[in-house]
């Protein structure tokens, strides 16, 4: 017997005993991520949040010290945390780059040529010291709580300009420190949480993919189906979505049922642009090039070239993860090299393309790690954690470029002018989106949540 036929006869069947209009009327409901108006006019449409996993030394990047550089060597005078250690100046020189004078290391060269467009913050500081806490801070603004991260809450405050595809995108996120929490939406609705796009398995699946000499997308299997036709599986997906809306009516409150719902309209609808907007072979070869694509290590530069093109056709929050861990303990001048050299070309490539299309004015880009390093040496050849005084930047989407905000002591110690806590640059960023982070809030048993808790300033000084 023909399966394909049998299974359009079943679902004939099933939906006239069960009210196929009723169904059917269902599915092709508003979305509830449809775009929603923001509380004023936003500064930024998107945000592309890239991820450095670790804590990048900010004394060894951004954060110019002359007072450490002529200290160096020296014992170290900050209290317990420093316990006798000797400070130890960057171990790779800075130079001064752009029109702005902006004090960069020499291990970013093509990022440095963006340095007029780059707002570099010297004052971030967050609340533990700690990888896996730092890092659910980071995302979601609590180190304790399981908390909507601020991808989730992007979504949930203005939803998607694409209904085809995911409006919450992470790329190769990192299955430790939270996993999926620095992702998920936690409380808000399930359609809001991110969709995972890689994972442990994707440098073993591009280096599977490079043998063949092909230019390889992000895997994302089974996103078609040619064994059914399209009207079928509308069908079929209509009928899933009414039985699922009658327990959901029945049950008064059920999220993982709603999140069904969502997810299966999604994944039907994203059959018509998924597999062209993660095909990178549609890019012209002077676009590989900029984005250092081709035979080697250019994992990341695969990330930074889809997440160009994810922005493009509408996903409103992506975030990418840095193909390393930035976390010297030791052999700080030789993997810091390395980390930057990993990250630099297809960083600055975003940036040019970005810029080329007229995208970066209303395209928040933001480099940030989950905490820095101290100014004093581990070890003697590297840096423990620091999450006094740290640096971070962003670009574009209506902040100021060129522009070097707040500032640690004189060491790089700790935040010491216009200190920006984690709930602050939250707010910021929620601003340069036409949100206000005080009213962007979600009733949660009996309390009303936002992403900044009941603190949170926005940082004024660097808007455009």
């Amino acid at each position: 017997m023909d399966m394909t036929h049998s299974r359009r006869e079943m679902l004939r069947a099933m939906s006239a005993g069960i009210g196929w209009m009723a169904f059917s009327a269902l599915a092709h409901a508003k979305s509830p991520l449809a775009a929603k108006e923001p509380h004023f006019a936003p500064r930024a449409r998107r945000v592309i949040f890239l991820t450095m996993r670790g804590g990048p030394s900010h004394v060894d990047l951004f954060d110019y010290k002359p007072k450490l550089i002529a200290r160096n060597g020296k014992v170290a005078s900050l209290g317990r945390d420093s316990s006798g250690a000797k400070l130890l100046g960057p171990v790779h020189p800075f130079e001064q780059f752009g029109q702005s004078g902006q004090w960069m290391t020499t291990l970013y060269p093509k990022l440095a040529k963006h340095a007029d467009e780059l707002c570099i913050i010297n004052s971030m500081h967050t609340d533990l010291p700690n990888h896996a806490q730092a890092f659910g801070q980071m995302h979601t603004g609590s180190f304790q709580f399981v908390r909507p991260s601020m991808g989730a809450w992007t979504l949930y405050g203005l939803g998607t300009e694409n209904e085809n595809l995911p409006g919450f995108i992470t790329l190769n996120p990192p299955a430790d420190n939270g996993g999926a929490q620095n992702y998920g939406s936690a409380f808000l609705p399930a359609s809001c949480q991110g969709t995972r796009i890689g994972g442990s398995q994707l440098p073993e699946l591009y280096a599977a993919l490079l043998k063949k000499d092909v230019a390889p997308e992000p895997p994302m299997r089974n996103i078609e189906n040619k064994n059914v036709p399209r009207s079928l599986q509308r069908a079929q997906v209509d009928l899933i979505r009414g039985l699922n809306e009658r327990k959901l009516e029945r049950d008064g409150f059920h999220p993982e049922i709603e999140g069904a719902i969502q997810s299966f309209e999604l994944a039907f609808r994203m059959q018509s642009e998924v597999p062209d907007v993660l095909d990178l072979r549609r890019e012209p070869e002077h676009i590989l090039k900029l984005y250092g694509i081709g035979p080697g290590k250019d994992q990341f530069g695969r990330q930074c070239l889809l997440a160009r093109r994810l922005a493009e056709a509408g996903v409103r929050f992506i975030e990418i993860a840095s193909p390393g861990h930035w976390d010297h303990h030791n052999r700080l001048r030789e993997l810091l090299a390395t980390n930057c050299a990993a990250t630099d070309q297809p960083i600055a490539a975003l940036l040019t393309d970005l810029k080329a299309r007229g995208m970066l004015r209303d395209t928040l880009v933001v480099w940030a790690g989950e905490f820095g390093r101290t100014p004093y040496a581990q070890s003697g050849d590297g840096r423990d954690h620091n999450h006094k005084g740290y640096s971070i930047w962003m670009a574009g989407g209506g902040v100021k470029g060129g522009l070097t905000y707040g500032a640690t002591d004189e060491v790089g110690h700790k935040a010491a002018l216009n200190p920006m806590h984690i709930h602050d640059w939250h707010a910021t960023m929620l601003h340069l989106l036409g949100l206000d982070h005080t009213k962007l809030t979600f009733n949660y048993g009996g309390r009303n949540f936002r992403l900044t808790n009941v603190r949170g300033e926005v940082a004024t000084g660097i808007l455009a």
